[in-house]
């Protein structure tokens, strides 16, 4: 008789932990079931996104796990799916049903590439198999259509606008509302209006994540965001020069004033590489997004060199995180995609478990 038990294998894969979530994916939940038969042994793991950044480490890790600890065993099969965690709040709930988490992609000035990373990252997040909205909150520069290469207006169906889609990610832009040739010459009033309706009177569906796009600075927009909805959390864009990042830090310091987390800092334009002669030239400086992020105490997710292609993907409307030339952008943006999500997951399970304890002291 086969000493091969469910127990076993459970024991096991205890060993096998989340370094984001610092627990092991037992207790994590993670493990869904376990197949035996005979000799051979199938475990089925369920992570909290699909854009998990150690999927792979993990998957090597239980099956080394089962095969060094389970005696017996000969075969072992690991299936790796996901279900992305939720930000729970009954003021987000009731704005956005359907949309698990809301994220806001920053700057504290113009001109450090956010809009191209916020496309970039909503792709990014979509190729990994996610349910994903963006948002263009700029209302006064929309860029994010052309970025996309998405023309035409949405739709209306049941009283609300229907959101343009294309890369797997749906859109809503008030570039899709108004004559491209004329200026939006609005207060920030209507600015703000306009962005609270594109979360109250568009039909997103059934969304893992919504990215909003907004404008530089700490103005009307960025506040009648995060007082329409509970955001899950925000992420800021800055270049490596002291202008910026001092920049940064004013975006910082305003989320946190009005208690959204930041997921991290992203480090747009870090260098840029001839591609004549290969030599590495440091136009903005270098490691300044790295080391506000240690300063602010928040994660670093990653840098973006500049790449000629960048610019040119972003034109043409085919974001550059779709390229698959190896060692290009496409690579470094999947994984500050990816460091992304694995802070979305650590913040839900953070207040997941303030609510338990909540529950168990009253």
């Amino acid at each position: 008789m086969s000493g091969i038990t469910r127990d076993r294998v459970l024991e096991a894969l205890k060993v096998v932990r989340d370094p984001d979530l610092h627990k092991d994916i037992v207790s994590l939940g993670f493990v869904k079931t376990v197949h035996i038969d005979g000799d051979a042994v199938g475990v089925d793991i369920e992570l909290t996104t699909p854009a998990c950044p150690v999927r792979d480490e993990l998957k090597q890790a239980a099956v080394y796990a089962i095969r060094s600890m389970v005696p017996g065993v000969k075969t072992v099969s690991v299936e790796m799916s996901s279900r992305v965690t939720q930000h729970d709040h009954r003021q987000k709930t009731t704005v956005l049903p359907g949309v698990k988490n809301t994220i806001a992609v920053a700057s504290g000035k113009g001109g450090v590439g956010k809009s191209t990373v916020s496309v970039n990252l909503a792709v990014a997040l979509a190729k990994e198999g996610a349910r994903v909205g963006l948002v263009d909150a700029d209302v006064y520069g929309p860029s994010i259509p052309l970025m996309m290469g998405i023309t035409g207006r949405p739709a209306i169906h049941n009283q609300r606008l229907q959101p343009l889609e294309n890369h797997g990610v749906k859109v809503m832009s008030i570039g899709f509302l108004v004559d491209p040739m004329q200026a939006v010459i609005w207060r920030g009033p209507m600015a703000s209006g306009a962005v609270k309706q594109f979360m109250t009177d568009v039909d997103w569906g059934e969304l893992d994540y919504l990215i909003f796009d907004l404008p530089p600075g700490t103005g009307d927009i960025q506040l009648t965001l995060v007082q329409t909805i509970p955001l899950t959390g925000a992420v800021i864009v800055t270049t490596p020069q002291d202008i910026s990042l001092a920049d940064a830090r004013k975006g910082y310091v305003m989320f946190e004033k009005v208690q959204v987390p930041v997921l991290g800092l992203i480090e747009n334009m870090s260098y840029y590489v001839c591609r004549h002669c290969g030599q590495r030239e440091e136009i903005f400086d270098n490691g300044g997004g790295r080391r506000a992020a240690e300063e602010l105490g928040v994660p670093f997710l990653g840098e973006i060199p500049i790449y000629t292609s960048i610019r040119v993907s972003g034109d043409a409307g085919k974001p550059a995180v779709l390229d698959t030339t190896p060692n290009g952008p496409a690579e470094m943006i999947m994984r500050i995609a990816r460091n992304m999500a694995a802070q979305v997951s650590i913040r839900n399970a953070a207040r997941s478990g303030e609510a338990e304890v909540d529950i168990q002291l009253s």
